[in-house]
């Protein structure tokens, strides 16, 4: 999209991305740029409706059908704010993007990666990422943060409570994106204090700052 860049935050439950959003739209800020954040699923009265409806663990969404609530919510809310804000020459910050679904749904689901990237480009409308940063931590340190953070409910916790397995195919998906689009999926160290980790976020950013 002309005018604007796109940032997206990828990593296993527990990673820390969404800190290391608000830390990077804190800097980005204090720079004098425009920036817009948002998450997946959510950003749209619609997107936050679809999201208590995945995170809820008493529902149980086959894989394809998981995939097509989220690509409902993803839809939305590129039409609704990514697109507009990277039209009017915004840094757009999102927690999570379409990478997910590649990892999520056919990394760890099984859903085929062919129909998971078709569906993805038809709900992203042309929005590719700039940069997705993905933040790299042990699985099992992650996933012990994710499940015992004060934001973790019984009505939310239905990917926290998935078995460590599908948590590694999650993370091996992610590692093979990097592969696969190195130039703009970047590996990033989350171990450490977050000011340790945000250090390492901005300079796989540096690139795309005016």
């Amino acid at each position: 999209m002309p005018g604007g860049r796109l940032i997206t935050f990828e990593g296993i439950e527990g990673c820390g991305k969404t800190t290391q959003l608000r830390l990077l739209a804190r800097c980005l800020q204090a720079r004098g740029l425009p920036v817009v954040t948002t998450r997946e699923p959510g950003g749209t009265p619609l997107g936050e409706r679809v999201r208590d409806v995945l995170l809820d663990p008493s529902l149980a969404p086959v894989a394809v059908g998981e995939l097509f609530l989220l690509e409902a919510a993803r839809s939305q809310v590129v039409a609704e704010v990514v697109a507009p804000a990277l039209s009017a020459g915004n840094f757009v910050l999102c927690d999570r993007f379409a990478d997910s679904s590649v990892a999520y749904q056919a990394g760890a689901r099984g859903v085929d990666r062919t129909e998971v990237e078709r569906l993805n480009a038809l709900a992203c409308a042309g929005v590719v990422p700039d940069r997705t940063l993905v933040f790299d931590l042990d699985v099992e340190l992650a996933l012990a943060r994710a499940r015992h953070r004060p934001t973790t409910t019984a009505v939310n916790r239905r990917f926290e409570d998935e078995a460590i397995s599908f948590h590694r195919a999650v993370a091996a998906a992610y590692h093979d994106l990097a592969h696969r689009e190195p130039h703009r999926v970047v590996l990033v160290d989350a171990r450490g204090t977050p000011d340790e980790v945000h250090a390492r976020a901005l300079a796989a950013v540096m690139d795309l700052l005016p």
